[in-house]
């Protein structure tokens, strides 16, 4: 057994070794559920097998002990050599392959049923949701606000709320769903969401927006135009850049309802079709979004961000957003 728990920890290596360095994305949903099954598996043969068995080696451990004793005394010796102690500690130990297996299967249990049913971290890549989130936020994202899902498959289970216009979404990216997004809800399903001119109408109406002075980018070392928009209840502010034009330019992986939206110089419009939804990120020229590749499905929902847990590189990020 020790050899193959070497090998499934080399193996474990090889895989964590490959994603680090690009070889192929790695799926941590999925790399967490088999180590919770592996685990388990040696969890179950520590306490069904091989702890039975050390604690029968430490009983026939006493018994030889015992016996030895009283043979002893019937001979007339009284003091007997040996540390029954040491030697019962000994027998009971876990081998090192037990401990970093069985051993650790109630924490990566903890860990899978926390992440994949109540809260799971992530760290912002992109400046795509500049201002609100920023390169190198660490947030959490409630998992159970949209629903309950199976891990690694994200089939849903029990309902909860639907996702509402103005919500920050972590999502499955439609076009690769190994890589998770992060965006705002623009549009729900029958929406007829309108981006031209770089400004955003819902159903024929303008959405609301309030100017604010100028953001300065500290990553791209720029100024850029910022203002206050209220989808939902609360506002959020945006930014864009007077110097990108307004027109948009649709991937080729956009296939999904392609004809529900339509493309012109000024920009786009499109209608959400059922079960889907229309995300933007709020830094507006700069975020690869439902205007290049189209709508987010139901089953590619993840959660429902809402605190900055943490940035190391600014301190004063953490708390909750909107």
């Amino acid at each position: 057994m020790s050899a193959l728990t070497g090998l499934l920890y080399g193996a474990l290596a090889f895989y964590l070794g490959g994603w680090y360095l690009g070889q192929w994305s790695g799926n941590f949903a999925l790399l967490l559920f088999v180590l919770t099954l592996v685990t388990f598996g040696y969890w179950l043969a520590e306490r069904l097998h091989f702890m039975p068995r050390r604690v029968a080696a430490a009983g026939a451990l006493e018994a030889q002990d015992a016996q030895r004793r009283a043979e002893l005394q019937r001979q007339g010796i009284e003091k007997v050599d040996g540390n029954l102690a040491a030697a019962k500690e000994r027998v009971l130990a876990q081998p090192w392959w037990l401990d970093w297996t069985a051993g650790l299967f109630p924490v990566i249990l903890a860990v899978f049923l926390l992440r994949s049913f109540l809260y799971e971290p992530f760290k912002i890549p992109s400046g795509s949701m500049i201002p609100t989130l920023t390169i190198g936020d660490l947030i959490l994202v409630d998992k159970f606000h949209y629903g309950i899902r199976l891990p690694v498959i994200n089939k849903k289970i029990v309902a909860n709320h639907d996702p509402r216009r103005g919500d920050v979404m972590v999502f499955r990216y439609p076009v690769d769903p190994s890589i998770d997004y992060i965006k705002r809800v623009v549009g729900v399903p029958g929406d007829e969401v309108a981006y031209l001119n770089k400004k955003l109408s819902i159903n024929g109406q303008p959405v609301p927006t309030e100017a604010l002075p100028e953001y300065y980018d500290e990553d791209s070392l720029r100024y850029a135009q910022q203002a206050t928009e209220k989808l939902g209840e609360r506002a959020h502010r945006i930014l864009t850049d007077k110097d990108r034009p307004g027109f948009v330019v649709p991937m080729p992986q956009f296939q999904a309802y392609r004809d529900n939206c339509r493309y012109s110089a000024e920009g786009v419009v499109c209608t959400v079709p059922p079960g889907h939804y229309f995300m933007m990120g709020d830094n507006r020229d700069n975020s690869q979004d439902s205007r290049f590749w189209g709508f987010v499905p139901d089953e590619n929902i993840v959660g429902k961000a809402f605190f900055v847990w943490m940035n190391f590189g600014n301190l004063g990020r953490i708390g909750g957003f909107h």
